[in-house]
This record gives C-alpha cells, sequence and structure tokens, in this order.
C-alpha cells in the first residue's frame, strides 16, 4: 500500500486553529451563500424549458432576470423560515431564556444565517450592477447595499442579531414578487392566479414590511437600555438603517396597492 503525503506539523496546526475560529465559519457560510447562488442560477436556468415552453423564447435579458429571480427565491425561502425558527421556535430571544443581554445572543444557526445572506446579497448586488439597470435601480442598490451593510456588521459584532433576523424575515415576500414577474412575462396577468398572486403578495407585504417593521420599533424602543449598550457604529446603524428600509417598504407597498387595484378592477370586468 502506497502512503499518502502528510502535511507538516505546523501547517496542519495553523488549519486546525483556523477551522475552529469564528471567522472561518463566517467566510464559509458566506461563500456557501454565493456558491449556492450560482447553482440555483443554473438549475433554474436548465430546468426551466422543461416546465414553461416559452422560456426558450424569451430574450437574453428576460433568461438573465428569470433566472436571477430564481436563486432570489431560494435564499427568500431559506432566510425567513431561519429566522421564524430562532425569532419563535427556538428559544434563543425569549426574555427569560438567558441571562444574557437580547442584544448580544447568538447561535451557530444565526451566524450562518447571516453569512449565508451576505452572500447572496453580494452575488445579487454584482449581477445588478454588472447588469444595471436591467435587474433593478438604485432603490435596489440602495437596499442591498444598507441590508449588506447592516448584516455585516451585527455578524462580526454578534450584535443586534435579533433586528437583524426581523428584517431577513420580510425577505419572505420575495417569491410572490417574483411570481408576479414571472406570470407577466409569461403573458399570465390576467390568469386567476395573477389575482390571487396579488392579493397575497399585498397583505404578505403589510404583515412582513409594515406591521413587522411596527413591532420593530416597538421592540427596540422597549429594549432601548440594551440598544445603547451596542457598539457606536453598530448603534447609529439601527437608527438609521432601518427607518430607511421602512420608507422603501412604504413606497413599495402603495405601488402594490395601486397595481392591485388595477388588476382586481380589470378582472372584474372581463367576468
Amino acid at each position: 500500500m502506497v502512503d499518502l503525503p502528510s502535511f507538516p506539523p505546523a501547517f496542519t496546526s495553523i488549519i486546525g486553529k483556523l477551522s475552529s475560529t469564528k471567522e472561518f465559519h463566517w467566510l464559509a457560510s458566506c461563500s456557501f451563500g454565493i456558491i449556492t447562488c450560482k447553482l440555483v442560477y443554473k438549475i433554474t436556468g436548465f430546468i426551466s424549458p422543461f416546465c414553461f415552453k416559452g422560456y426558450r423564447r424569451l430574450s437574453n435579458k428576460e433568461k438573465v432576470e428569470w433566472n436571477n429571480r430564481g436563486f432570489s427565491t431560494f435564499h427568500a425561502v431559506i432566510s425567513s423560515l431561519a429566522s421564524l425558527y430562532l425569532l419563535l421556535f427556538s428559544d434563543l430571544f425569549y426574555d427569560d431564556s438567558s441571562d444574557e443581554l437580547i442584544i448580544n445572543r447568538t447561535s451557530f444557526i444565526s451566524n450562518a444565517i447571516l453569512g449565508f445572506s451576505i452572500g447572496y446579497f453580494l452575488s445579487d448586488l454584482a449581477m445588478i450592477i454588472w447588469h444595471y439597470p436591467a435587474l433593478g435601480g438604485l432603490e435596489y442598490v440602495l437596499h442591498h447595499g444598507l441590508s449588506m451593510f447592516s448584516i455585516f456588521l451585527s455578524l462580526i459584532s454578534r450584535q443586534g442579531q435579533i433586528y437583524i433576523l426581523m428584517v431577513l424575515f420580510s425577505e419572505s415576500t420575495t417569491p410572490f414578487v417574483n411570481l408576479r414577474w414571472y406570470l407577466d412575462v409569461a403573458g399570465q396577468k390576467s390568469s386567476t392566479i395573477y389575482v390571487y398572486n396579488g392579493i397575497a403578495l399585498f397583505f404578505g407585504w403589510l404583515i412582513a414590511r409594515i406591521f413587522l417593521f411596527i413591532y420593530f420599533f416597538a421592540h427596540m424602543l422597549n429594549h432601548f437600555d440594551q440598544v445603547k449598550k451596542i457598539f457606536p457604529l453598530g448603534f447609529y446603524s439601527l437608527l438609521i438603517v432601518p427607518p430607511l428600509l421602512a420608507l422603501m417598504n412604504v413606497v413599495w407597498f402603495w405601488k402594490i396597492l395601486k397595481g392591485l387595484i388595477k388588476t382586481v378592477s380589470k378582472a372584474s370586468h372581463t367576468q
């Protein structure tokens, strides 16, 4: 039997220490997010012709956006489910579950999902900039930039993750946004599913991006004695970034409401 080459003890020791550090876990989860986005993008492009016959007739620009929305939906499902679990079903952020301040509580899962989301936002932002403005205008660049900045600060400081997870849960509306675009491109704007999806998007946005942000600010105010203990840059970011995101959500909600009224009105006239 041929002996396999062994690495020097010093090299093995360095690798062992690196793999056990939190920085390595952050980098690994972020890299996993980027690789996953790439894979889902490719898989979406591969299976779409079998699921939608009109895919081959789409322009190259539409195919890029179609595939892009594939990994956007995938991230939205993963991040929102993980956030829901950590916020409601685990005891990580229950007031009486630990003596540690609620703004300092983290877990392996919370760190992993934040790193994964950074990988997603990096991938999506890179595509938005590369294909600008086909995949979105300045509002998307601003949204992704602010989100990535806030997640990064929370991850490296291990503070305020409860608030980042609340914001990540708002990604649960993304699949409805993407389905609306898919149906539009497929020429199904007059279909029943388009109307039902619009209604689901309206109520989902109302709950996850309007009511949730109201609870977000109420929770932050109620725990402001702890919030003030977040490191300075993180503290001021928490005071600035969420209101900006909330304002963007309100603007988009108004557009969704107008679109829903138009869609329902058109559907009622055709019956």
